[in-house]
């Protein structure tokens, strides 16, 4: 579509008005008499010439000097019918205000003077051809005053029209702008809605910024939602018409609404749960489940939309206002794409929840693992040894046949089976650490030391925050434990390192930070991470798994001769977790 022209306007004004004068001088001259073939013929061309420009005009194109070229063309078609009509004693005297009206319209008050002054000169000379000095001053004179008046008159008129038209235009421009302007707002709300939603996975977290994000997009819109009413209702015992509404979030309700369960068979909710589509109500009083809730009261009208994705549907996103006509269609698409935001978002926090689930699942399944392994171990292997080495005892001195050789040997092997003795409890206690149940992590991180120390010489140094152990439940404990647990073993068994240190403080507001550091010989991380396929140990996988089950971050910091540094950083709720996520 083309934008509208100032200039194109003034084409159509001047090709209208050449058409009234061409038909006012058919009339003037038909009657007085005085239509001859030559008037027809140059009426004729004037038409012709009229119809081109009109032509023009109505495809928006100009031709090259398109002014100047419409007020020759006029000039000399009304110079034409002044003479042929017989000049001043025609019916036409007044034929000059042809030109007189395309240079007031392209060149205002100007070039009406000018085209006045010419007139009265051109038809002055064609007068005087044949017609008496006395006669053409006169009538020159009556001409003047007729044209310099209707100059000003007419450049006075079409100065104003061209000024309401520049107005209108402004206007115009200036509406366009605004909604424009309002569109990109628009976008700009629905885009900060979508990101908002998609940046949390914790679900109660979802629920709220759904109907913050769902008031602030419709204020972006010029929309008041300081009384707008609005909840999140989703079915509490299970998925489908069985189970009952229950609020999961709410702007606006009482303490009483928020206890509320609904149970979503009739009125606005059940039609929208049965259709899967959104509805509008004017009549929230009369609902026989939304007139429950005290909230509404004062609400004339009310939107409701599903939250459905397939065949799962996990609710309802329910808003509700006291102006009867404040769900407009703009306002109902931005909560159209909220409720589909929504939806995505309970979706995956749901399936989040699920798999931080299965993660506690298969924690308890180790848990259970090891404690039965320790059972075994301690019913089997461990009471073996220490039978042999009764038994070897009880040998020693009964041999009397190369009695310094045989008790020398015998002591050797009982040294061993009490050594073997000592590993294998040290095995029970980290397969199952008593002490971690009924002492909590420092005091096993301890004994844990205490252990390394009797049965395989290596100083190991506890540092830890007390404070940060009464805030860590039970399950990270363990899972803390575990990971500082193998990184000592790993010291021990490759790192030849002579102490190593085990800390444990804060870092900052709900995360810990587990620093496990030895003065080992180091080793090439890159290589070791790449050839783990063939490795027996997996003692590094082990710890990233175990930091993964509480949602924590994992750093290793080494090299070939300069000793080990373990970082693990432990989220201590769901929001530290989730923040530690997004710095990943």
């Amino acid at each position: 579509m083309r934008q509208f022209q100032i200039a194109h306007f003034t084409d159509w004004m001047a090709t209208s008005l050449r058409w009234v004068v061409l038909l006012g001088i058919s009339l003037s001259l038909s009657a007085g008499g005085g239509l001859g073939l030559l008037l027809i013929l140059t009426l004729s061309l004037g038409a012709l010439w009229n119809a081109i420009l009109t032509l023009l005009a109505g495809m928006n194109r100009r031709i090259a000097g398109h002014n100047y070229v419409n007020i020759v063309g006029d000039a000399l078609l009304a110079y034409l019918l002044f003479y042929l009509s017989g000049g001043l004693e025609s019916a036409i005297p007044w034929v000059g205000f042809m030109p007189l009206i395309s240079a007031a319209i392209y060149f205002e008050l100007r070039g009406a003077l000018l085209a006045a002054l010419v007139n009265l000169l051109a038809q002055a000379g064609i007068a005087v051809i044949g017609q008496p000095v006395e006669g053409v001053l006169l009538m020159t004179a009556m001409l003047a005053s007729l044209y310099f008046g209707l100059g000003l008159i007419f450049s006075f008129l079409n100065g104003r029209i061209q000024h309401l038209v520049k107005k209108y235009q402004l206007d115009e421009r200036t509406e366009r702008q605004q909604e424009e302007a309002a569109e990109r707002e628009r976008r700009h709300a629905i885009y900060h809605l979508i990101l908002t939603l998609g940046s949390s996975l914790n679900l109660q977290r979802v629920l709220d910024t759904s109907l913050d994000s769902s008031a602030r997009a419709l204020t972006m819109i010029d929309a008041p939602a300081d009384r707008l009413i609005s909840a999140v209702l989703l079915f509490g015992g299970g998925n489908g018409r069985a189970a009952e509404l229950r609020v999961g979030a709410a702007r606006g309700f009482s303490s009483a609404d928020t206890r509320l369960t609904l149970p979503g068979h009739s009125g606005l909710l059940g039609t929208v749960i049965e259709e899967g589509a959104p509805h509008l109500t004017n009549d929230v009083k009369g609902d026989p489940e939304l007139k429950r809730v005290l909230a509404l009261g004062s609400c004339q009208s009310a939107y409701c939309l599903p939250l459905r994705t397939g065949l799962d549907t996990y609710g309802v996103l329910l808003f509700a206002h006291p102006d009867p006509d404040f769900f407009v269609p703009a306002h109902c698409e931005v909560l159209d794409i909220t409720a589909s935001q929504v939806t995505n978002a309970i979706q995956n926090a749901r399936l989040y929840q699920d798999l931080e689930l299965e993660k506690e699942r298969m924690m308890e399944i180790q848990e259970e693992a090891r404690k039965k392994m320790a059972r075994d171990l301690h019913d089997g292997p461990t009471q073996s040894v220490a039978a042999i080495a009764m038994r070897v005892n009880f040998a020693r001195k009964l041999i009397e046949r190369d009695p310094v050789a045989t008790a020398e040997e015998l002591l050797k092997i009982e040294d061993l089976a009490r050594r073997t003795t000592q590993e294998i409890r040290h095995m029970l206690f980290t397969l199952r650490p008593l002490v971690l149940e009924s002492q909590g992590l420092i005091a096993a991180l301890e004994s844990m030391a205490e252990k390394t120390r009797e049965t395989y010489g290596q100083n190991v140094i506890i540092q830890a925050d007390r404070q940060l152990e009464e805030e860590m439940e039970m399950s990270r404990q363990a899972v803390v434990f575990y990971i500082a647990e193998e990184a000592v073993n790993n010291a021990r068994k490759h790192a030849q390192a002579e102490t190593v240190w085990v800390r444990l403080r804060p870092v900052k507001k709900d995360l810990a930070l587990l620093e496990i550091e030895d003065n080992g010989v180091g080793f090439d991380l890159q290589a070791v991470d790449s050839s783990y396929e063939n490795r027996g140990s997996l003692g590094m996988v082990n710890m990233r798994e175990r930091a993964e089950l509480v949602n924590g971050l994992i750093h290793i910091e080494t090299a070939p001769g300069q000793g080990t540094r373990i970082q693990v950083a432990i989220p201590l709720t769901e929001q530290a977790a989730e923040q530690l996520r997004h710095a990943m």
